[in-house]
């Protein structure tokens, strides 16, 4: 993201000029300069430090990489590609380089490290410097890890998920039911939520999807529709169809639906770390911002799945729906079978065929699969008082028979 905070006082910024070299970095803002360059010098960076860099237009925080040899001259900054459209320069252009102000936030987060509660300022400080771009990925470390290793009460749970839902944009909908489902994951397989959609949107449900790339399985929903159609649409684009088809499956990354979450989402993937707390506050907060009144959750339960016991199950769905009861959001927890993968294919494209199987009612289709998607299709519906309860599953197998 593009920050709007000035360099810091008494700071003179140097221009340089800017060079791209088509570095992709990901999502990270990574700058490559010569290690003897006059900035570098004067400025006394070194390797990994975090710079301020300025066009013309805007401003972003990147780390610095220094380079020896002649691969860059003493006059010029490499921009990586992320870094490069955020500034959104041209070829020929300069950028300034200066010294960021001081990191406040990263005070709270070394108070989480030493055991203290944070309030909903101090999520309010760290989130919304995460969502500048402000943190590296090292810096996201710490926060993800002090998550982790001291397990956020509900006050700190319901201040992260207000200061994740703040941090973007809300999307509205006309007065009912906005339905939504949600996986925990760590199940490869488990692909429902296209089935579900399909289902809920037939009979009538507003149903306007939001879905995650792969974290721990080896494809997330969005990477699987994605095989099928685009998932990277703007809000407009969702609105226009959802009022079209009465539901989508959409990226939601795309958007800026509380937008720290997918930034902790990418390190949270690299660490291998996904602690109850803050998987609390990034799956609500999704849901809130997305304007969902009525959510399902399926939380698989297996000994290689995210959640290994009944006991962790039980603790995880009392958060979910105490969160989600605190900001109006009617939340139900169904806890499935997590002991193997659902389905026959793993990864976007297998799992894209499991999907597609069930919708057409092939009578090869994977069973376990229909028969999941229909059992949290159905319970979605009775939740949002769309069918008579204990008739739910029955209504899904036919409306989805139907075709």
């Amino acid at each position: 993201m593009t920050t709007t905070q000035p360099a810091s006082e008494g700071a003179a910024p140097h221009s340089i000029r800017a060079r791209r070299l088509g570095i992709d970095t990901q999502y990270e803002a990574v700058v490559f300069m010569h290690k003897e360059c006059q900035v570098c010098r004067s400025e006394g960076f070194t390797a990994q430090a975090r710079v301020l860099l300025r066009s013309r237009s805007a401003q972003i925080i990147a780390t610095l990489y220094q380079v020896s040899g002649d691969l860059i001259a003493h006059d010029e900054a490499v921009l990586s590609e992320p870094a490069w459209k955020r500034l959104e320069l041209t070829e020929g252009e300069s950028v300034t380089v200066s010294h960021p102000k001081p990191l406040d936030s990263l005070s709270h987060v070394r108070s989480s490290i030493y055991g203290k509660p944070l309030g909903e300022s101090a999520f309010h400080a760290i989130i919304g410097d995460i969502v500048d771009g402000q943190y590296s990925d090292i810096h996201l470390s710490s926060f993800l890890t002090a998550c982790a290793a001291r397990p956020l009460d509900q006050n700190e749970v319901l201040a992260l998920t207000h200061a994740m839902v703040e941090a973007g944009d809300r999307m509205t909908w006309p007065a009912g039911v906005i339905a939504d489902k949600h996986s925990v994951g760590g199940l490869p397989g488990n692909r429902t939520t296209p089935i579900v959609v399909a289902i809920v949107a037939a009979c009538g449900v507003v149903m306007p999807k939001t879905s995650s790339r792969a974290i721990t399985s080896p494809a997330g929903t969005a990477d699987t529709m994605e095989t099928m159609a685009p998932v990277q649409l703007e809000t407009a684009e969702i609105r226009r169809v959802v009022e079209s088809e009465g539901g989508c499956v959409v990226w939601g990354g795309a958007v800026n639906l509380s937008p720290a979450d997918d930034i902790l989402i990418r390190v949270e993937r690299a660490i291998d770390l996904d602690s109850e707390g803050q998987m609390i506050a990034s799956i609500l907060s999704k849901k809130i911002a997305a304007g969902s009144t009525h959510l399902i959750i399926d939380l698989p339960v297996g000994p290689t799945a995210k959640v290994r016991s009944a006991e962790a199950a039980e603790a995880l769905a009392a958060g979910l729906s105490s969160v989600g009861d605190s900001f109006g959001l009617k939340t139900r927890v169904l806890t499935t079978d997590g002991s193997q993968p659902v389905g026959r294919g793993i990864g976007p494209a297998l799992e894209a065929r499991d999907v597609l199987a069930v919708l057409k009612c092939d009578v090869n289709a994977p069973a376990d699969l229909r028969q999941k998607a229909i059992a949290l299709a159905g319970a979605l519906l009775e939740l949002g008082n769309a069918v008579p309860q204990n008739q739910g599953e029955a209504v899904a197998a036919k409306t989805l028979d139907s075709g």
